[in-house]
């Protein structure tokens, strides 16, 4: 089950306004980039489904957070059908996230009051998310459906979106305030906050620094 209810995971997106997305088969370097991004203010990540056997990972990855990081929401991203939502859950996502929007993961979260934050390319899809009760909405690929502009599109009939922009996304100041300047909930960033380099040598501070300083670029431009 989740450890945090819809409304803490919710409050913890929000307020942070930045969702890292990352992926890795190897548990121990998985939790040293979560432990990393938790020291430098993250309070919401994605782990996402993208390899074989990312569900053992991500299992022991919550075990780990629950004791590393306690105020860390863990979810997972790259949700496409119901059925792997449902394993996630069972393993404690707090929320799930997917490139696509498919109804029937909608189902399955909204039955375990699971925030469930699906793709979407188009002001069409993006209502009928919101129908079925997804409150957080996520534009992908965000810097080919339209970027900034599109979301300031978006906000002008339908103000009350809440919406999360993934792909495109840098933790640069001229990335993020052009974002948020146009209306966006939050962000999720992925390789660009996560330089190869700085993994492969185990340069854990430099990425709590990236994370700090690009939620500090974010409160600045809220």
């Amino acid at each position: 089950m989740a450890r945090f209810n819809k409304m803490q995971v919710l409050d913890a997106i929000v307020s942070t306004g930045m969702v890292p997305v990352y992926y890795n088969k190897d548990v121990e370097i998985a939790k040293q980039v979560v432990k990393a991004c938790y020291e430098g203010g993250v309070r919401a990540f994605e782990f996402t489904n993208r390899g074989d056997f990312a569900h053992e990972v991500f299992a022991e990855l919550i075990k780990f957070a629950t004791k590393e990081c306690p105020e860390l929401v863990l979810g997972v991203g790259s949700i496409v059908d119901a059925g792997t939502a449902s394993l996630y859950l069972q393993l404690g996502a707090n929320f799930v996230v997917g490139p696509l929007f498919n109804p029937e993961i909608a189902k399955v979260c909204n039955r375990r009051l699971v925030p469930y934050t699906p793709g979407c390319g188009s002001v069409s899809e993006i209502g009928f998310a919101q129908e079925v009760g997804c409150d957080l909405c996520k534009i992908f690929p965000a810097g080919n459906v339209g970027g900034p502009s599109f979301v300031k599109n978006i906000k002008a009939p339908m103000p009350w979106s809440m919406i999360m922009a993934t792909g495109a996304v840098e933790p640069t100041e001229e990335n993020l305030s052009a974002w948020f300047k146009a209306g966006v909930t939050c962000v999720g960033m992925g390789s660009k906050l996560f330089p190869k380099e700085m993994i492969a040598a185990g340069n854990w501070e430099a990425i709590s620094t990236l994370c700090r300083d690009a939620l500090a670029t974010i409160k600045k431009y809220r």
